[in-house]
């Protein structure tokens, strides 16, 4: 159990500081930033309540807010997704998988993880750069800037899922 939690805090500061002082200065052709903070997220232990998630989604996501001087939207997009996780975990997970597991490609399978994946962190993205935009003046850019950053994460996540096994 402290093991457990212990592996969790430096993730949670890992992603943190990986997050606000190398990955926030990258845009890939000016459109992709991969926000690689929402790995917590997505790979957090199901075992947990949807309140103690979003709790710690609030916590990871302020503090990107804080050191990246955008008030409030990491917290609101990472709130927003850690809410959502439950019903993306059960669109994508196979049935006989039991309550208690981390989501990962060894325990969901390639396919699984890959959707699961890409799903949660489109709509992470897609409330993100809706709220710095905040408007909808030019769509094409936000859903250019969205799926440019969806898929530069997706293949960060692939990376590590490959390097953890």
């Amino acid at each position: 159990m402290v093991h457990k939690q212990l592996q969790h805090t430096v993730w949670f500061i890992g992603l943190v500081l990986l997050q606000v002082l190398i990955l926030n200065n990258i845009h890939l052709l000016g459109y992709a930033t991969p926000f690689l903070y929402i790995y917590f997220i997505i790979r957090y232990d199901t075992s947990i309540s949807r309140n103690g998630l979003m709790l710690l989604a609030f916590a990871i996501g302020l503090l990107v807010d804080i050191f990246s001087n955008t008030p409030g939207m990491n917290a609101a997009a990472t709130v927003f997704t850690a809410f959502l996780r439950p019903v993306f975990l059960r669109l994508f997970t196979p049935r006989d998988m039991g309550d208690d597991f981390v989501p990962s490609l060894k325990t969901l399978g390639t396919s699984s993880f890959l959707k699961y994946s890409f799903v949660t962190i489109f709509i992470h993205h897609l409330v993100l750069y809706t709220m710095m935009f905040f408007s909808f003046a030019d769509l094409s850019l936000l859903f250019l800037k969205t799926i440019a950053s969806t898929v530069l994460t997706i293949i960060c996540i692939i990376g590590i899922e490959w390097g953890r096994k």
